[in-house]
């Protein structure tokens, strides 16, 4: 179900990078404990994720796709994986996906905005969603696939962050 709501949602929202346009979601301006903003999460340093399972994952999936169409691995970018965290939280705070976008020296972007569960358990469906977007050519249409399988790029940092009510935003950064 969450699947047929995603791919609905990416369809009628989507434009450049990804999916956007807002998703209905809630976001962490309002309330909350932990973190900065409400939320919990994002951030924390200047390298490393502050998920970094979740982060680990998201790397690990990306390429196993990359993978199976033949393609070699992007190479985690762990530099960027706290400003990817910080990108992820402000996204929630403003309720925009992609609204951070470039704030990383990324070249590309993908989100999931306001997903249900932990960063670690929602990861694996959010990238099957947008890997389920191709093949194509046309980047409105198959966005995040195409980021997901560009040769253009060669890293992949990813970044997460629970709002004080649970939602979690997440980020890929391709460069």
């Amino acid at each position: 179900m969450r699947f047929a709501k995603f791919v609905i949602l990416a369809m009628l929202l989507s434009f450049s990078y990804g999916c956007g346009g807002g998703s209905g979601s809630d976001s962490s301006s309002s309330g909350g404990s932990g973190g900065g903003g409400g939320g919990t999460g994002g951030g924390g340093g200047t390298t490393g994720s502050s998920y970094p399972a979740a982060a680990e994952d998201c790397f690990e999936i990306i390429n196993q796709y990359r993978a199976s169409i033949g393609l070699p691995p992007y190479s985690r970018w762990t530099d960027a994986e706290a400003c990817t965290d910080d990108e992820a939280r402000r996204d929630a705070e403003a309720n925009q996906p992609h609204g951070s976008f470039g704030s990383c020296s990324e070249r590309a972007q993908n989100t999931c905005p306001g997903w249900s569960g932990t960063p670690e358990s929602m990861i694996g469906s959010c990238l099957s969603a947008m890997w389920a977007e191709g093949p194509g050519a046309d980047f409105s249409t198959h966005g995040h696939y195409i980021n997901m399988s560009s040769t253009s790029y060669t890293k992949v940092a990813c970044g997460f962050y629970v709002t004080s009510s649970g939602r979690v935003w997440t980020v890929q950064d391709f460069r």
